[in-house]
Parts: structure tokens; C-alpha cells; sequence
């Protein structure tokens, strides 16, 4: 582990510009870091930029140009916030469950660079309020961008997103019809989903997406 970040440091790392939208210090914030006390500091900053860089570039920015402003609730976690959250049962998974996740200056036990972030698509809330369905948007995400896991949530819609060097392609909810909707090997896992999401809300923001790829 290298040593604690200064606050010089600390303050140089939350002003790294990750892509054009996003800093590092967007992915900072915790409840469990600011309601206990516990510094969520990385211990390998260099490798939590590389990934996140990843992450932005990759999956950030063309759900921006899609559907505009994205909020993230919960990104990085040190091992010493996470291992707490997962020792109070605060919903968190172990440290090693989380490397190449939420604990993204870690890799994974595959030695795969990774990122998880819990985010919120501000223009979908109401959508996803007045409908719950959130296998629209997990099929949307499924059909246009390199994504590695998905995991929904009853609230705001929010949904955990996540980056892999070696991507799991895998989705499930906690929201009805929970469980699993797909992963490698499932029979609808490579079938043509565009039905699922053809509403104008997602034909928009299919064709925003179309244009900033092809840009």
C-alpha cells in the first residue's frame, strides 16, 4: 500500500479530468466514508485513473450524449470503506468481490483492470418511476455499449454500470422481474432486444447515441 495522500495530493487527484464531463473527484463521494470517518482514498491512484478514464470514455460519455446528465451515487470505495461497509452490512460485497469494481485501484482476481459505479440517467427517473421498467434501459445499454455488469434498483432507477478488461455481459435486478435477465450462454442473450426499448424516449436517445459514435 503506498503511503496517505496529502492533502495536496488529494486535491490534484479530484481535479484529474477523466473525459471531457467527469473528474475523478465525481467518483470520491461515499456515506459510509463521510458518516464514519474513513478516509476513501485510493491506495494506487494511477491505476484508479487508468480505469476510470476507461470507464468514462467507454460508457459515461455515450450515455451523456444519449440521455444527458448522469449522476453518480456511489463509485470508488478504499478497501478500508468497503471492508467496513461490508463488515455492517451497508451493502457492500467483500474486498474481493470488489476489486476491478468499486475498489477500482485493485485489479480483479483474473489480473483484469475494472470499474462499478451505482449511477442514476436523471432524464429516465420519472419514466422508470411511473413505469418500473427497467429491462428497457438494460437492453438499450446491452445493444450500444461495452458494459460488463448491470445490476438495477428499485430506487430512481439507479443501476450499478461496470467496465472490465474482461467483461462479464451479465444483468440482473432487484426490481421486479428480479433475478437474472441475462448473461453469456442464456438463449436472448445475442437476439435482436430493439423491440424491448422502442418507445420515442429511447428512439431519441438511440439516435443522440448513433451521432456522438459516428461523430
Amino acid at each position: 500500500m503506498t503511503k496517505k495522500l496529502s492533502y495536496a495530493a488529494l486535491d490534484k487527484l479530484g481535479r484529474v479530468r477523466l473525459s471531457p464531463n467527469f473528474f475523478f473527484r465525481d467518483f470520491l463521494y461515499s456515506e459510509i466514508s463521510n458518516y464514519h470517518g474513513i478516509p476513501n482514498l485510493p491506495h494506487y491512484p494511477d491505476v484508479a485513473i487508468e480505469a476510470a478514464t476507461h470507464y468514462c470514455e467507454q460508457l459515461l460519455e455515450p450515455l451523456t450524449a444519449a440521455f444527458g446528465k448522469i449522476s453518480i451515487r456511489s463509485a470508488y470505495r478504499s478497501p478500508e470503506v468497503n471492508a467496513y461497509g461490508n463488515e455492517h452490512d451497508l451493502n457492500c460485497a467483500s474486498n474481493e468481490a470488489n476489486y476491478g469494481r468499486h475498489i477500482f485501484d485493485y485489479r480483479d482476481k483474473d489480473g483484469a483492470l475494472g470499474v462499478m459505479a451505482t449511477i442514476v440517467v436523471n432524464a429516465w427517473v420519472d419514466e422508470f418511476e411511473a413505469s418500473k421498467n427497467w429491462p428497457a434501459m438494460a437492453w438499450f445499454i446491452h445493444d450500444h455499449l461495452p458494459y460488463s455488469v448491470q445490476i438495477f434498483y428499485p430506487k430512481l432507477g439507479a443501476f450499478n454500470l461496470s467496465w472490465s478488461e474482461n467483461p462479464e455481459r451479465h444483468i440482473r435486478s432487484w426490481v421486479e422481474p428480479a433475478g437474472t435477465l441475462t448473461k453469456p450462454g442464456m438463449d436472448n442473450h445475442e437476439d435482436d432486444h430493439s423491440a424491448q426499448y422502442d418507445t420515442p424516449f429511447f428512439r431519441a436517445a438511440g439516435e443522440r447515441l448513433r451521432a456522438y459514435l459516428d461523430r
